[in-house]
């Protein structure tokens, strides 16, 4: 008998494993996501509302495109859409990315314990329900007399500032970068300590400012939790709207706070005029979801993925 025929089930034997391991997984992706994404996608082509609402996908009236069609013709479409790029750039860049980038960098070259309280700080906000936490921020921003920060534009001797209306974006932004920053901020900060103190040392050797460290050194150690980082939180921003809804409700006026996830919500389950149009917003839901994974694997592009999960090279070591 042929070695290798003899050897092909001892081979294959590993891989039977680790599939069993994996089929436990594989069944609850498949009942809880893939299942309910393409119920999802199938809902979005029909006309399914509050006034010919059925259970049965057999009774639901499939109509092709149409809610794409509707979609896209809405003159509130772009608004909503500009509104969800600017939210997730700009949390992105100052809070759930660059600032938690910034304060593991910070947060790591100083005292330890100073350190670890610090970090510790910015986990308050993701410890608390996000009703209390959005009735703290109302309350600071409340009109006068009863926001604390416009009683304290009072104490100082300055005009009070209309928060709600005039920097609702500011305060949008700041609600959920304070909440998104801390998870970034201990993936960064775990990758930054895990660099081995030889590399670290090496660098200080070779005389380099810390800012040539971190350049140099850290930042290109740091591309997996980087791309992690980047990417879950990419998704979360765009698919979150829980803040929004309980600050704003996408107002005030005509849509100014309102993201594309909170208009998949308003359209699909709270309809201002008690229709729930459950196939349209599916149709925003599964834009959402396409949105999701161009971006997904551009930042695999980004970030060379291929190069990443590739085995080490004796010539780059």
């Amino acid at each position: 008998m042929n070695t290798s025929a003899r050897t092909r089930p001892a081979s294959a034997r590993p891989n039977l494993t680790a599939y069993a391991f994996l089929a436990p997984v594989a069944i609850l992706v498949m009942l809880f996501f893939i299942i309910p994404a393409l119920l999802v996608i199938y809902i979005s082509m029909t006309d399914l509302a509050t006034a010919n609402f059925t259970s049965d996908v057999a009774q639901m009236t499939f109509i092709g495109l149409k809610n794409y069609e509707t979609l896209f013709k809405d003159p509130f479409a772009h608004k909503i859409f500009f509104n969800t790029v600017f939210y997730v750039l700009v949390t992105l860049s100052l809070f759930n990315v660059g600032g938690a980038l910034v304060v593991s960098l910070l947060t790591a070259h100083i005292n330890r314990r100073a350190g670890f309280f610090f970090r510790a700080l910015w986990l308050l906000p993701r410890l608390m329900t996000s009703t209390v936490y959005i009735l703290m921020w109302e309350r600071m921003v409340a009109d006068p007399p009863f926001g604390i920060l416009n009683q304290l534009f009072d104490v100082a001797g300055y005009d009070s500032v209309a928060f709600n209306t005039n920097h609702v974006w500011t305060f949008v932004i700041l609600v959920n970068g304070i909440i998104g920053i801390s998870f970034g901020m201990i993936i960064f900060t775990s990758a930054i300590e895990s660099i081995s103190k030889d590399i670290m040392n090496a660098s200080l050797v070779d005389g380099s400012t810390s800012m040539q460290r971190i350049r140099y050194v850290i930042l290109p150690l740091m591309r997996w939790p980087l791309l992690f980082v980047l990417s879950y939180q990419t998704l979360s921003l765009l698919t979150s709207y829980e803040e929004i809804l309980l600050f704003t409700n996408g107002g005030p006026g005509v849509y100014q706070t309102e993201v594309w996830a909170l208009t998949a919500f308003h359209r699909a389950l709270s309809n201002y005029f008690g229709n729930a149009q459950w196939g349209y917003g599916s149709a925003f839901a599964v834009v959402l979801v396409i949105v999701g994974i161009i971006l997904a694997v551009l930042y695999l592009r980004i970030f060379r993925f291929r190069e990443l999960v590739s085995e080490p090279k004796i010539e780059n070591l």
